[in-house]
């Protein structure tokens, strides 16, 4: 399994459970990432998008510019608005997972290691590898490997246990022998992943369906 040691399994959810209940944080994935090559060499690809409900209301990837209008329309059949959000985690910069970010007026807005509120910029120690807690439920902590800046958003306390949103850090739950193609640091990325699958009840990977890790 390239180089992946594990002693548990990780199953798939089936296309309906994409809805996990919490308290106080509750998870929807609004829309499940995809990546197809094509013939011509090309890849077409869209990231995983995702809304954390509770004390505060969490957006975790924005999908690609051409998401824009599904995006909002997902927000509202949650009964959210653009204005209502009050953090967006980009996981990392590529396009299909922060091209709408200008649609949060009101966001606090954090991309790899960058958090910032507007123009202003906010000190966090997310590039020494510090986690930067949201509140004492939900967490941004550093997962690099697949960029430099990678993160990924842990909650705790949800109905099905702890789940990490981690971007590309997972492409899919049966990636291996894959995601090193696309990792610029696929060393560094093994790191982080092991760390993940030691911590997390349910990963949500950048481009496929959530999956269970079950040891």
């Amino acid at each position: 399994m390239a180089g992946e040691a594990r002693d548990f399994t990780a199953t798939p959810f089936n296309e309906g459970e994409l809805d996990i209940a919490g308290e106080p944080y509750s998870v929807s994935v609004l829309k499940v990432g995809y990546c197809r090559p094509q013939p011509d060499g090309s890849f077409q690809a869209d990231g995983t998008i995702s809304l954390l409900t509770g004390p505060k209301t969490i957006l975790v990837d924005t999908g690609g510019p051409w998401d824009r209008r599904f995006l909002i329309a997902a927000l509202q059949d949650k009964g959210q608005q653009p204005e209502d959000v009050d953090f967006v985690v980009g996981t990392h910069g590529h396009s299909d997972h922060i091209g709408n970010l200008n649609v949060f007026p009101n966001a606090t807005i954090v991309v790899g290691c960058d958090v910032s509120e507007g123009e202003r910029y906010l000190p966090n120690q997310l590039a020494e590898g510090r986690p930067y807690p949201l509140d004492q439920h939900v967490s941004v902590v550093p997962t690099p490997g697949h960029t430099g800046n990678d993160v990924s958003v842990q909650v705790r306390g949800t109905s099905a246990g702890t789940v990490v949103i981690a971007g590309d850090l997972f492409e899919c739950c049966a990636d291996e022998g894959s995601w090193q193609k696309l990792s610029e640091n696929p060393a560094v990325q093994e790191v982080s992943r092991q760390r993940i699958w030691s911590t997390a009840d349910v990963i949500i990977p950048g481009h496929g369906l959530p999956f269970r890790v079950q040891r």
